[in-house]
């Protein structure tokens, strides 16, 4: 059997204690556990300073928390920790290391010492501790601080001009209320709650990324709503504390911080609910209106319906979000068709001046001229409401465009369908007197 006794008591007799922390640094990361970490590191050559990897793994667990809760300042004191450590090789420099570390240790939410400290002498958000740790870190990651007083200035006023839309309810107002709606303490779920993924092989693999998040559940739903809308509520309390006279940077921060948050629980309802657009948009799919667009506008109507859903009312969102995208989707197949009959209606239009020299008449003028003269006789035959209908209608004598039955209601005081009536009744007429008198045949 062949012995690993020689082979390591010569790497570390040649390297010393800096060629036992590289070789070490090769195994330790694959297992998480201090124990097997220790017994690996006695079992191959006995270095006296477990401790020191002890440490580092304790490190490696306190980056990943405070990488989890947006910690970006604990991050760096513990990468600084860690390249102490290794360039020491001694339990010595451990102690150096964590005694840098130590002050800003971050507690179960990722929130250190000095950012509390910090944190403190700003203005609060919310009355949970615990929430306005969270609220403080996620602030300062996805907002950066403004310096420039004139980006400050123009935050400020584009901030003021745009209303913040949300459904307010009276909990919002209770002191408590951070508490009561962030039960778990934090702004944002953990991601492991969102990297949830289903399956949808019946559908092509472009509409299946669209339906990779799961349906939510009710209490979900309710948790998303009530947490979306108060985070709005709040950005709008605090949006009438700006002044153009006296902009304050941290309250634009705050604003914007809780804008970009209400926009994460929004998104993560309209991923949940993107198999319920595509189900119902297919149906009005026809060769006017394609899938893609009608998809677009109905993804569109589902943003609308996340903003105007009040969850108080006990019902599911899909039961409105259903009836908003059908809602949607049927209005624009209707405009579609409105659109193509003005389209072709236009295309006959009447009126347009062409010379008789590139005309090429289908008859002569004098049949024209006897045509025109019967239909006049018959015309005059009509009342003067049936005759007005005809001419408007058809784009006869003065009339340069044709009217509609709702302009023609409108200028005679009567309803549409009246107008309808009338038309059908003077075509009758018309019908009835080109039947009783026959018009001479003519070369044409």
């Amino acid at each position: 059997m062949f012995s690993e006794k020689p082979f390591y008591s010569q790497v570390f007799g040649r390297f010393g204690d800096f060629g036992k922390i590289i070789f070490l640094s090769l195994i330790i990361p694959c297992t998480n556990d201090i124990t097997v970490m220790r017994e690996r590191i006695e079992r191959f050559g006995g270095f006296k300073n477990v401790r020191v990897w002890r440490d580092l793994g304790s490190r490696r667990q306190q980056k990943s928390k405070a990488f989890r809760c947006g910690n970006c300042e604990m991050v760096q004191l513990i990468e600084k920790s860690k390249r102490t450590a290794k360039s020491i090789g001694t339990a010595k420099g451990v102690r150096i290391a964590k005694a840098k570390v130590e002050p800003t240790c971050s507690d179960a939410h990722g929130e250190s010492k000095v950012a509390r400290a910090r944190a403190s002498k700003l203005p609060g958000t919310f009355s949970s501790k615990p929430l306005e740790g969270s609220f403080v870190h996620y602030c300062q990651l996805v907002v950066p601080e403004i310096k420039s007083p004139e980006v400050l200035s123009r935050s400020v006023r584009r901030l003021l001009s745009e209303e913040i839309e949300f459904m307010g309810r009276g909990d919002f107002f209770a002191p408590d209320a951070s508490s009561s709606i962030f039960e778990d303490g934090m702004l944002l779920p953990d991601l492991g709650d969102t990297m949830n993924r289903t399956k949808t092989p019946d559908l092509p693999p472009h509409l299946a990324r669209l339906c990779e998040a799961k349906l939510l559940t009710a209490e979900e739903e309710h948790v998303v709503f009530s947490r979306m809308n108060y985070l709005k509520f709040r950005a709008n309390q605090l949006r009438q504390e700006l002044s153009l006279d006296s902009p304050d940077c941290w309250t634009v921060r705050r604003i914007e911080a809780l804008l970009k948050a209400a926009d994460w629980y929004r998104d993560r309802m309209v991923k949940s609910n993107m198999r319920l657009v595509i189900s119902i948009v297919k149906k009005f799919v026809n060769v006017q209106n394609s899938f893609d667009d009608l998809l677009s506008d109905g993804i569109v109507a589902l943003l609308r319906a996340v903003d105007k859903f009040d969850v108080g009312l006990g019902f599911r969102f899909s039961t409105y979000a259903t009836q908003v995208v059908r809602r949607n989707s049927y209005r624009r197949v209707m405009d579609k068709q409105k659109e193509r009959q003005r389209v072709t209606l236009s295309v006959h239009e009447p009126g347009i001046d062409i010379s008789d020299e590139h005309r090429s008449p289908s008859m002569s003028e004098e049949r024209w001229q006897e045509l025109r003269g019967r239909l006049s006789t018959m015309l005059d035959r009509l009342d003067r409401r049936e005759k007005l209908i005809i001419r408007a209608r058809f784009s006869l004598g003065g009339h340069r465009r044709i009217q509609t039955l709702q302009r023609l209601a409108d200028k005679l005081g009567v309803s549409k369908e009246r107008v309808r009536q009338l038309e059908k009744r003077a075509l009758d007429k018309l019908r009835d007197m080109a039947e009783l008198s026959s018009l001479p045949e003519s070369d044409v």
